[in-house]
């Protein structure tokens, strides 16, 4: 995908605004696709000069506002690069959400957290949350984890006792002997 300057297409709206030269013309002069220009004219009609501006960081939008947009344009009579630039955002972009809103429903329109999961355990975490805690608020917590350990250890054992009752020792035992 090329990149524009804002200078260029400040430039060639303001042309075209003035009244001195056609689409056509603009197009054909800074040999650029006529649809681009068309675009850029009404994004300024719509939203004004900050719409021609490049934008410098990565955008995320909420679920709301994806939901809004695909309801603006389902339900106005407006095109999809109207609509796109109302909101100022690109036209592929809606119609994206829209299909995964259609096949999906509101939960694909939420944002999901990117990447492979991490295999190594959060330890840093548990530290600071460690850190906050005043100290015996932790005795309390390792006190409450050791009892817990020891009653599922003696738990285990007494079931360890009951099975070695009723079932005796095994058989391959006897062999060995």
């Amino acid at each position: 995908m090329v990149k524009y300057s804002s200078k260029l297409k400040a430039e060639v709206v303001g042309e075209y605004l003035q009244g001195r030269t056609s689409m056509q013309s603009l197009s054909e002069k800074h040999n650029l696709p006529k649809r681009q220009v068309s675009f850029w004219i009404q994004k300024y009609r719509l939203s004004g000069v900050d719409s021609l501006k490049r934008k410098k960081t990565k955008r995320s939008f909420s679920a709301e506002f994806k939901i809004d947009v695909i309801n603006y344009y389902q339900t106005h009579d407006e095109t999809l690069a109207e609509v796109s630039a109302r909101f100022d955002v690109n036209k592929c972009q809606i119609s994206s959400w829209r299909t995964a809103f259609n096949k999906h429903g509101i939960e694909a329109l939420k944002s999901h957290p990117k990447g492979r999961k991490s295999k190594v355990k959060n330890d840093k975490k548990k530290l600071r949350h460690l850190i906050n805690k005043n100290e015996l608020d932790q005795l309390r917590e390792e006190l409450a984890k050791k009892n817990q350990e020891l009653y599922d250890t003696k738990l285990e054992n007494d079931i360890l006792k009951k099975s070695m009752t009723l079932f005796g020792t095994s058989k391959d035992a006897k062999k060995h002997k």
